[in-house]
């Protein structure tokens, strides 16, 4: 089959550029200064854009013909890829190939438009590709063209390390009702830490395994404790990791050292964040941003609940422009005096069967703060942090019940129980 005109004349245009940049290493003395080298830089970048695209588009049309697989070497799409290509035995064929396969997808046709117009190579492409894949089951009706824009911007951008980043904005804001909750809560059952690895160096290693916000958590409390300590004007030699792992340890060591006290301060500060609109209108969103308008972490509303039982909350308003508008004063829900008369009262994790001691406990808002539950004794429990998190995933109630023998608490073990006492409340409440 012979070659139209118009191929054979752009098959001589790219040899014509491959051959203008063999050698150009000898002939970059020659480019003025001042930005010189940067412009040309920026346009062989573009050109290697325009090369992923064309690769493939002719890997898709491979694909469609059947060229790419059986006849008599028999080989994968990828092989003859990588047959073709010498410069994908490095490593990419198969990304490539991906990449092509989904572009035959009508759903993919965005994606597919920002890699022909330069915008996203082909790794980008591929995490793009993943992620859309992964979402498209969690989005709400007419979602999903939103979220894609929101994916290649990211990857655009960023990288495919800004694509993976944006996923749980993305589900706050178009997943279904209660699906950022939903991950979350999957990804709270994979915390883990390993028994030491010793090697006979006399160190061990150990891997942790954190979700969103145990990872919040940790990264506040190691902060101020990693950050570089100069000595007598010298600076600090400590590497980050160095300096990390000492913090972890000061942090081990100043709880072992508190002992079965109360602390004075509180366990978790959140800085919770929310637009002027928003908050005009009374709307809760899917997810909130808490540590700050630049590095906040997207929470769902039940690990924020769960946080806030024995947190400090600081509400920061924002303006349209993302300028702080309004900086509340940080509100304590529950003092170590309280929290010291809950420990005589609970005596522990009051969830049935729990014998988790009360100095591992945190205080529980039987009507959550959110619903403008009270700070005081009657509206609190004891939970350690597993049942604690059960209770609030499974949306369970409880009570403080008072008799001749004293007080203590009862659940109500039935899945969304707490959701039925706020239906009993709201009927009951005036008109």
């Amino acid at each position: 089959m012979e070659a139209s005109p118009g191929l054979e004349q752009r098959r001589e245009h790219i040899a014509a550029a491959r051959e203008l940049l063999t050698g150009i290493a000898d002939s970059l003395w020659q480019v003025p200064g001042s930005g010189g080298l940067g412009e040309l830089l920026g346009e062989v970048d573009a050109l290697s854009a325009s090369c992923d695209a064309a690769r493939v588009a002719i890997v898709s049309e491979a694909i469609e013909r059947g060229d790419a697989s059986g006849g008599a070497a028999a080989m994968t799409v990828t092989q003859w890829v990588r047959h073709h290509a010498p410069s994908t035995r490095a490593g990419g064929a198969g990304q490539l190939v991906a990449v092509a396969v989904a572009f035959a997808k009508p759903c993919n046709q965005p994606i597919k438009e920002a890699v022909d117009a330069g915008r996203l190579p082909v790794r980008s492409a591929a995490v793009v590709v993943a992620e859309a894949d992964r979402l498209r089951p969690a989005l709400a009706d007419g979602a999903e063209p939103h979220v894609l824009e929101g994916l290649i911007d990211m990857a655009a951008e960023h990288g495919p390390r800004g694509c993976r980043l944006v996923r749980p904005a993305l589900l706050a804001r178009y997943g279904q009702d209660g699906e950022l909750q939903l991950q979350q809560d999957v990804a709270r059952r994979f915390v883990a830490l390993s028994q030491p690895v010793e090697d006979g160096t006399g160190t061990a290693e150990y891997r942790l395994v954190l979700d969103v916000a145990g990872k919040a958590v940790l990264e506040a409390a190691l902060g101020p404790l990693s950050s570089p300590r100069p000595v007598d004007g010298e600076r600090d030699l400590r590497g980050s990791d160095q300096r990390r792992g000492e913090a972890l340890l000061a942090l081990v060591g100043r709880a072992v050292a508190a002992g079965e006290g109360v602390g004075p301060h509180t366990k978790t500060q959140l800085i919770v964040t929310m637009d002027w609109d928003a908050l005009a209108s009374g709307v809760r969103g899917a997810g909130v941003v808490i540590g700050g308008p630049e590095s906040g972490t997207m929470l769902a509303p039940g690990t924020v609940r769960r946080l806030a039982c024995n947190a400090s909350v600081v509400p920061l308003v924002l303006g349209s422009a993302g300028e702080v508008l309004d900086q509340g004063r940080a509100v304590r829900f529950f003092t170590p005096a309280q929290t010291r008369r809950l420990w005589l009262r609970d005596g522990g994790c009051t969830y049935p069967g729990c014998s988790m001691p009360p100095h591992w406990t945190d205080a529980h808002h039987l009507l959550h703060w959110a619903d403008f539950g009270s700070s005081d004794l009657g509206n609190a429990a004891l939970l350690c942090e597993r049942h604690h998190t059960t209770v609030h995933s499974r949306r369970l109630a409880g009570r403080v019940v008072r008799d001749d023998a004293g007080e203590w608490v009862e659940w109500d073990l039935v899945l969304g129980s707490y959701d039925q006492l706020l239906a009993q409340r709201a009927a009951q409440e005036p008109a």
